[in-house]
């Protein structure tokens, strides 16, 4: 798109079916790979990657010439075909329904990646449902509990 000229800084938060946690360290690394082609095969910039294994945190630069929620509808539906097709949990995989996305300045950039780099470190103080209410308090993003993230 000729004279378009953007910067948006997403963060988008994703769970796990029931918050089954099954994302396991030994491929979550290239779960992470394959969710960065997904995004440059798009055209967008990651800028950070990490999660638990009930979640995936990512940040990336979005470019206008794509939805954020097309984006996650591939980013969803290619990596849980992709983790069914390498048998990496023993029943079918997928993800929760819905998926949070937060927008960002360019000055809170190097915070945004640095939070989610330490992402382990942070669960061992924070649940993932407060860390997750807390961002859509912050936001000011108005929330029905029952479409919340749901834990088995």
């Amino acid at each position: 798109m000729a004279n378009t000229y953007t910067q948006l800084h997403i963060q988008a938060v994703i769970a796990v079916q029931h918050r089954a946690c099954v994302i396991q360290a030994e491929w979550e690394d290239e779960l992470y790979k394959y969710i960065t082609g997904i995004i440059k095969n798009h055209g967008h910039k990651l800028l950070a990657i990490n999660g638990m294994p009930d979640q995936v945190h990512i940040f990336f630069g979005l470019r206008p010439s794509q939805s954020i929620s097309d984006l996650m509808q591939d980013i969803k539906a290619d990596s849980s075909k992709w983790i069914n097709q390498k048998g990496f949990v023993k029943s079918k995989f997928s993800w929760q329904a819905g998926y949070g996305a937060f927008s960002y300045s360019k000055s809170h950039v190097n915070n945004v990646i640095e939070y989610i780099n330490n992402q382990k470190m942070h669960h061992r103080k924070i649940s993932f449902k407060k860390e997750y209410l807390d961002l859509l308090k912050k936001f000011e993003i108005n929330y029905n509990e029952d479409y919340i993230f749901r834990q088995i």
